[in-house]
């Protein structure tokens, strides 16, 4: 089994055992499992969405036979394919990745790429750097419509059909029963349809399919990841007291810490494992983040001195055991001595990212219940995505998408909407100059991937993060729209939100769809923008006009 320890003050203590406690007393963990939605919320109109999305709960006890199924198609396909594509946003990509990253492929099975940005120069990158003949994707929607993974769909289709005659051969749809995708799947005539457990929300499906197909994809031992699940699992279930239920007790921490203001998680992990708090921070901002409430989890901030963190973070140490040994005790150390509330988890070996899945669920639907929300829905991840529809329906009657305002350019920056700045550099530092003692800085890239762009993010997030003291994360979109967006605009209003586009040039279309990948991508920011603007947060929106690494290291340099 994992290792988990918690240091924590002893008034932070005694109040998340008088939650056990009182969790107990209510019979809290008995009535989780039965699906019983009241531990969350008395509203009758939300019982169903909840009762409805607990089968997460039984999932590592999903019959071997099944996982077995997986795995022989997976060997089935591995010598026709060199890459494995997995078009999906969110919960339907983000465990994929890090099975990618912490695993590897196994020798003679195909390398794992993660397809979630619009960006015409990311797909461009895709269309000339790989075969398309070699490979096989993997469209990945719980939904069925997700209009980015349909995109990709589109595209990867169209560049198949010039060289061979079957194109849809190379596709696999994971989705639920009686989608629009499993339609085109039938109707087209995929290599394979897997249906998906409808009873479990996106965020919550790593022990689905969408998480178990791939693990099989590149040789990841199926059946083993789910037994040590399921060791975890068998810890949460009733019958023991609550404060020996290992999901139950973190979830507990967690809500109680957030209640006390300490409700930036911050990561700090060894290398082996460095990909999965990007699986937790959709899980627990997009759970936990509405109603004016929520837990901001802050992975892959820039390491900085004890005394450049504010009063609001929880410090979560993730390690396995006999690997960055040195550097993880000394964090502990430092933090510790400092009186920070600190978890340090301990894994056996890479297999036990598996109970950390299971034990992050469980206590993020816990946490939820300290806190009163329902973490089973995402209200303004749908906002966003309806306003980016409208500026799509804008093009499509047009021929423009809404035409934005420029307030003050130089230096390849332009600030785009009204402002009284005469600089870009005034108006980025007044913005920023806005922050007080428990905000955070978000900075929202709508730009490609590139080792470039992201090297220059982090020198601004350091940037801000040593100058203002403040919580600093990142993302890029519209993958970060699945994630943590919910979070942005339901959440507490604490944020101070950066985004950034460029020119979205050269462009790309989107086949036979009336539409490109730059009008999508630049219609999703503008979404993402007049969601963040509608819910009352502090936006600052920045265009990108040449080199965009270079663009955002300037920006660096104006808070310095």
């Amino acid at each position: 089994m994992n290792r988990i320890e918690y240091f924590l003050s002893e008034s932070l203590s005694e109040k998340v055992s008088s939650r056990l406690a009182s969790w107990d007393e209510h019979s809290v963990i008995d009535r989780l499992w039965k699906k019983d939605p009241s531990v969350w919320k008395e509203l009758p109109g939300e019982q169903s969405e909840i009762s409805n999305r607990l089968d997460w709960l039984s999932l590592p006890e999903t019959p071997i036979e099944q996982l077995e199924a997986l795995t022989a198609f997976a060997d089935s396909v591995k010598g026709q394919f060199d890459n494995v594509f997995v078009l999906g946003m969110g919960g339907s990509s983000l465990a994929p990745e890090v099975f990618a990253k912490t695993f590897g492929s196994q020798p003679g099975y195909p390398k794992l790429n993660i397809v979630d940005n619009t960006h015409p120069a990311y797909v461009r990158s895709i269309l000339a750097n790989y075969d398309m003949t070699r490979s096989i994707f993997l469209m990945a929607s719980k939904s069925g419509g997700t209009a980015e993974t349909n995109s990709f769909y589109y595209v990867f289709r169209e560049e198949l059909s010039k060289t061979i005659n079957n194109p849809d051969s190379h596709f696999v749809a994971l989705t639920d029963p009686g989608t629009s995708l499993s339609k085109l799947a039938a109707d087209k005539a995929f290599l394979k349809c897997i249906s998906t457990p409808p009873d479990v929300g996106g965020r919550y499906s790593a022990l689905t399919p969408f998480g178990a197909l791939p693990m099989a994809m590149i040789g990841m031992d199926v059946v083993k990841f789910f037994e040590s699940a399921k060791e975890l699992q068998l810890q949460c279930k009733p019958g023991d007291f609550a404060i020996n239920n290992p999901g139950a007790k973190l979830g507990a921490v967690l809500g109680e810490l957030s209640l006390e203001g300490f409700d930036k998680v911050t990561f700090i992990t060894s290398n082996a494992v460095s990909s999965f708090p990007q699986w937790i921070e959709q899980l627990v901002a997009e759970s936990s983040g509405k109603e004016s409430k929520g837990i901001l989890p802050v992975e892959g901030e820039p390491d900085v001195d004890l005394y450049t963190y504010g009063a609001d973070r929880v410090f979560v140490i993730l390690k396995v055991a006999g690997i960055d040994e040195k550097r993880l005790h000394d964090a502990e150390s430092v933090l510790r001595d400092a009186g920070k509330p600190v978890i340090v988890i301990e894994l056996e070996n890479v297999y036990g990212l598996a109970q950390e899945i299971y034990r992050w669920e469980f206590a993020t639907a816990a946490a939820c219940i300290v806190l009163a929300v329902n973490p089973f829905d995402q209200p303004n991840v749908q906002l966003a995505k309806s306003l980016a529809n409208e500026s799509l329906k804008t093009y499509k009657e047009t021929g423009k998408l809404p035409e934005e305002q420029v307030a003050v350019g130089s230096d390849g920056i332009e600030v785009l909407g009204s402002g009284l700045a005469s600089t870009v550099k005034e108006a980025f530092t007044t913005f920023l100059n806005q922050s007080q003692e428990g905000d955070y800085a978000a900075v929202l890239a709508f730009t490609p991937y590139s080792n470039d762009i992201s090297n220059a993010v982090q020198k601004l997030k350091l940037a801000i993060l040593k100058k203002y003291k403040i919580a600093v994360t990142s993302g890029y979109g519209p993958r970060f729209l699945h994630s943590t967006g919910q979070l942005h605009k339901g959440g507490k209003n604490d944020g101070l939100f950066i985004q950034l586009v460029d020119t979205a040039a050269p462009d790309l279309d989107v086949p036979g769809q009336g539409y490109s990948f730059g009008t999508l991508i630049t219609a999703q920011a503008q979404g993402d923008a007049k969601a963040l603007d509608d819910t009352g947060r502090r936006l600052l929106r920045l265009r990108l006009t040449g080199d965009v690494a270079a663009a955002i290291s300037k920006l660096a340099e104006y808070v310095c």
